[in-house]
């Protein structure tokens, strides 16, 4: 054999080798198999019906995955079978255990009808592969959601906020909303009849969130239920959309405490913020060389002293100051720390 043929040879075999234990099991089940499975696998789910929607409503789901494997994935594309889909990838390149999204919209103004759509998500690394997810939904064209979803934008943790949105239906005299279910316990629904003639009505749809909500991202929905006869077209969704941000903020964050001597201690100090008057209950770092002087006043805003130990050791430092006030039902403030260490 040639040098150049030991040398790709020897390539060959270094490549194989760094793949992953369940990657290597999975290639013994066979070319086929192993050409696709291995992506599937990282999806929780492949297919999604919306069910029927109102024309006009945003309609979004988010197909989660994540990197199973100790070799890196990224996604090289994805395609649409038809228009009326959008697609965004959130994370296209994962590292172990990284997790990620293909986010889904549906566009329910300019398409009516049943719609089905396959999305074909190409994976070029660690080997190609082909993932296809399913998009099923109903477009309805005599409900009409104006705006399209219940947008709470950013609301602080413990002020509560109340949206609402009309719906209009054109078709049969006896039409109605009947209820609302909810499955959210931080949500509360009513729907009132606001307007009625021969062809058509209107209701107004009002949603409260709770000032009780957790802090993080809502995507969720109610749905409208109506005495239409089809069981498909008897209940029409609602999106809900929004943040709950905490009622506590804490600035600069990340803390970056610079460059410092081994041996030498170095303090910055947090500005800890909140709605009114606060007590800080408790302040630590996951690692010991930082420590954080609590102070024991209650007033808004405060200031918290971080000083950063430094020992012998060199190289860049990084942890997470944990901060508890005595608002926000416990909730724990998490804050990114940055030092350097030189000889």
């Amino acid at each position: 054999m040639s040098s150049h043929g030991r040398r790709k040879e020897g390539e060959n075999l270094t490549r194989f080798l760094r793949i992953s234990l369940p990657l290597i099991l999975l290639l013994a089940i066979g070319p086929s198999s192993f050409g696709q499975e291995w992506a599937k696998e990282m999806f929780g789910q492949t297919s999604h019906d919306f069910g029927t929607v109102a024309r006009g409503a945003k309609v979004e789901h988010r197909f989660a995955f994540e990197n199973i494997y100790e070799e890196d994935v990224e996604i090289d594309l994805i395609r649409s079978s038809c228009g009326f889909t959008t697609t965004q990838i959130s994370k296209p390149l994962l590292k172990t255990w990284d997790k990620s999204e293909v986010a889904v919209v549906v566009d329910t103004r300019a398409y009516l009808g049943q719609k089905d759509s396959t999305l074909t998500v190409t994976f070029k690394q660690p080997f190609p592969a082909e993932v296809r997810l399913h998009i099923h939904c109903y477009i309805r064209s005599d409900v009409v959601v104006q705006p399209g979803a219940i947008q709470f934008g950013t609301v602080r943790q413990g002020a509560g906020a109340k949206r609402r949105v009309t719906v209009n239906y054109a078709g049969r005299g006896d039409w109605r909303i009947e209820r609302v279910e909810v499955e959210n316990p931080h949500f509360k629904a009513d729907v009132v009849e606001t307007g009625r003639t021969d062809g058509g009505v209107t209701y107004e749809l009002a949603v409260e969130l709770a000032d009780d909500a957790p802090v993080g991202y809502i995507r969720d929905h109610v749905v409208l239920v109506t005495n239409d006869s089809n069981p498909r077209t008897s209940r029409v969704p609602v999106s809900v959309e929004g943040v709950v941000a905490s009622a506590i903020t804490v600035r600069p964050s990340p803390l970056l405490l610079g460059v410092v001597h081994a041996g030498q201690p170095v303090t910055r100090r947090l500005v800890v913020q909140g709605a009114k008057p606060f007590r800080i209950v408790a302040a630590s770092c996951d690692d010991q060389r930082f420590h954080c002087d609590v102070p024991e006043k209650t007033c808004n805003p405060q200031l918290l002293p971080v000083t950063f130990e430094s020992d012998n050791a060199s190289g860049k430092i990084s942890s997470t100051i944990h901060i508890e006030t005595d608002q926000g039902g416990g909730e724990k403030i998490e804050v990114k720390a940055h030092v350097q260490i030189v000889q």
